[in-house]
């Protein structure tokens, strides 16, 4: 599922900060720690050249140091005289804790000394230290706490900040949702202080250009050659009409003209509705009304009346209400003739139709001599299935074709109780 700029942005950000603070806090741990025990050993050897001092000019304090006590330091005898003893080993240990009733961490310096007869004594001073479970601890709870702090931050600035800075790119967006071929103003251009925002708006407004003229060529082309077809196309069915009625043609003769008529009187039908699908693009139906369908559906059913008995069609007409449409009287015409002209052309013998009108919707329901069709081609121009090769394939493009331009309204293709169903619906 697609998600806005903003929100992808925000989510890798945020994963990203989320490692950058996983890694900083564990170099941040290492390097407070050791900055800690470095520290502490300066303290405890500090602490040692002050006791030896204090030894110096006291021996008593030899005997009086034997035990840990309030000086947290005790001197012994060394027993093995060849040992060195004025070596610094620091160590961590935990010692117990009567106040905690737990073992706490404690640094411990372990030395030695000579006296002023050059006795040598062990000397071990220890102190408290971090307690490194509870600091890793508060550790972790700030750097969540900051690093919730920071996401609302960035969500928030990327919310009003960011969110205004995409602002003009939503509008163009908008804007070219509007666009439609035939209509360069359609799309307005989004003034914005953001370069790139003003180089899209651009080169959007320079491909609109050169697409409107591309299309104005193709429908200009299709126009002229469709006006220019006309003439020779009625021209030649008019003389193959004269040439049968010449009494000395043979049946093999006769049949061939009759071929080229029927498929010059293609033409003519192909002519036609190129011309209303040019006519329809150039929008050279214009002005809307307050169209009853009902009345125009009842009007092309007497048009078609004979048609109708010729193939022994029965005709299901209910009118359960007035579908009323603002639209052009013409467009309404020709998309209810299609529908109809298709209905009936690829009818069966004695098929049925059915007309169902209501006030916001008129379906079309007929027989046919072939499954359901396949709902993704149907409208396309050229579509023709396997009903009818002699068919153009554009009745139904029209049908679709007229409705865009309306977007109250809407069709849809079904295939119910073995009957091909065509739907205009209204929709808001």
């Amino acid at each position: 599922m697609a998600i806005s700029v903003k929100n992808y942005t925000n989510r890798y950000v945020s994963i990203a900060i989320l490692i950058v603070m996983a890694v900083w806090a564990a170099l941040f741990y290492a390097v407070i720690m050791d900055e800690v025990y470095d520290n502490i050993d300066d303290g405890l050897k500090n602490q040692k050249i002050l006791i030896i001092r204090e030894v110096y000019s006291n021996p008593k304090l030899i005997e009086e140091s034997k035990e840990f006590g309030i000086n947290q330091f005790v001197i012994r005898k060394v027993e093995n005289l060849e040992e060195t003893v004025d070596q610094n080993k620091f160590s961590k240990e935990f010692i117990y804790m009567p106040y905690d009733a737990e073992e706490e961490p404690y640094r411990i310096l372990r030395t030695g000394f000579y006296d002023a007869s050059g006795k040598p004594y062990h000397l071990e001073i220890r102190t408290s230290t971090v307690e490194e479970d509870d600091f890793l601890i508060n550790l972790a709870i700030s750097l969540l706490v900051l690093y919730v702090v920071i996401v609302l931050s960035i969500l928030i600035i990327n919310h009003y900040m960011l969110g205004r800075a995409w602002q003009p790119f939503k509008q163009i967006l908008k804007n070219l949702s509007k666009y439609r071929f035939g209509k360069a103003n359609s799309f307005e251009a989004v003034s914005s202080p953001v370069s790139e925002f003003n180089d899209l708006n651009n080169h959007i407004s320079h491909m609109i250009q050169q697409n409107e003229k591309v299309f104005d060529n193709q429908k200009r082309f299709l126009e002229n050659a469709a006006h220019e077809l006309q003439t020779p196309l009625a021209v030649g069915i008019n003389k193959l009409e004269l040439v049968l009625e010449n009494s000395h043609l043979n049946e093999d003769d006769t049949v061939r003209i009759v071929e080229a008529k029927r498929s010059l009187q293609r033409m003519v039908n192909l002519n036609k509705s190129l011309l209303t699908l040019s006519r329809i693009n150039n929008q050279q139906y214009a002005g809307n009304d307050n169209v009853l369908v009902n009345t125009i559906v009842r009007d092309l059913l007497m048009d078609y009346e004979d048609v109708l008995q010729y193939k022994d069609i029965k005709v299901d007409f209910q009118e359960k209400g007035e579908f009323l449409v603002d639209a052009n009287t013409d467009l309404m015409q020709i998309l209810f003739s299609n529908l109809l002209s298709n209905a009936i052309k690829y009818n069966l013998k004695s098929g049925s139709i059915a007309i169902d009108i209501s006030s916001n919707a008129i379906s079309v329901s007929n027989t046919s001599t072939e499954r359901a069709l396949n709902p993704d081609y149907i409208f396309e121009r050229f579509y023709k299935g396997n009903q009818d090769h002699n068919s153009n394939g554009l009745g139904l493009s029209i049908v679709h074709t007229i409705l865009e331009k309306y977007p109250t309204l809407k069709i849809q293709y079904a295939y119910q109780n073995n009957m091909q169903v065509f739907e205009i619906k209204k929709v808001e």
